[in-house]
């Protein structure tokens, strides 16, 4: 099993996602010894957001066409998509800035969601093609959001990510919610508490569903 473990936040050992995805990656090799981990760090690595430039891949250009700056783009990209396709846990560390995703982590995004490599039109609308996988987001906040009608019409974190990596064909994503850490000492306590508790359950989940699915 591959699992790939992706960070966006910028505030490094300050960061709430990063303790929280760190966590899940531990724990997730704890119930399957066998899983190796990728690394990939979109605050000191990110791709460049899209251009004229890196939006080869979507031109459909052929290669003789393309300028060096294309190809190298073209690289990133291809780089990028192949390693999301090629992992079966997608571990996210996604924090809450301005009320959406970090600019890295989008920037990830639009280089991953392909045209005939993780989703495709088809007569009766889009299908995603990476399915099959299991994609598990570390969110975190300094308010609350989730437990009003008006906090969840103003994030656009937790619900844009459900919404891209369901248009891919992803149909297991995970939330663990780490919210309300900026709101005094004990209120992050609590919610890193919470959110301890929701990793611990989530992946005795996943192992005891394929324990179930093997001996099935």
């Amino acid at each position: 099993m591959k699992l790939l473990h992706i960070d966006s936040s910028v505030l490094g050992d300050n960061s709430v996602t990063r303790v929280l995805t760190q966590r899940i990656v531990t724990e997730w090799q704890a119930t399957h010894p066998a899983t190796t981990v990728q690394r990939l760090d979109l605050a000191t690595d990110a791709p460049s957001h899209l251009s004229v430039d890196s939006l080869g891949f979507r031109l459909g250009n052929d290669s003789a066409d393309l300028s060096d700056v294309q190809r190298r783009e073209n690289t990133v990209s291809e780089a990028l998509v192949q390693q999301f396709l090629d992992a079966d846990v997608v571990v996210i560390g996604a924090p809450m800035y301005n009320f959406a995703i970090p600019t890295q982590l989008k920037a990830w995004i639009d280089r991953i969601a392909q045209a005939g490599r993780t989703f495709k039109y088809t007569e009766k609308g889009p299908v995603g093609l990476a399915g099959g996988k299991t994609v598990i987001v570390a969110v975190g906040r300094g308010g609350v959001y989730s437990n009003s009608e008006g906090g969840r019409a103003m994030e656009h974190q937790e619900s844009y990510l459900a919404v891209v990596f369901g248009f891919l064909g992803v149909t297991d994503v995970r939330i663990v919610r780490a919210e309300g850490v900026a709101m005094g000492p004990e209120a992050k306590a609590n919610a890193l508490s919470a959110a301890e508790q929701e990793i611990k359950l989530l992946t005795a989940t996943a192992a005891n569903q394929e324990q179930v699915s093997i001996a099935a």
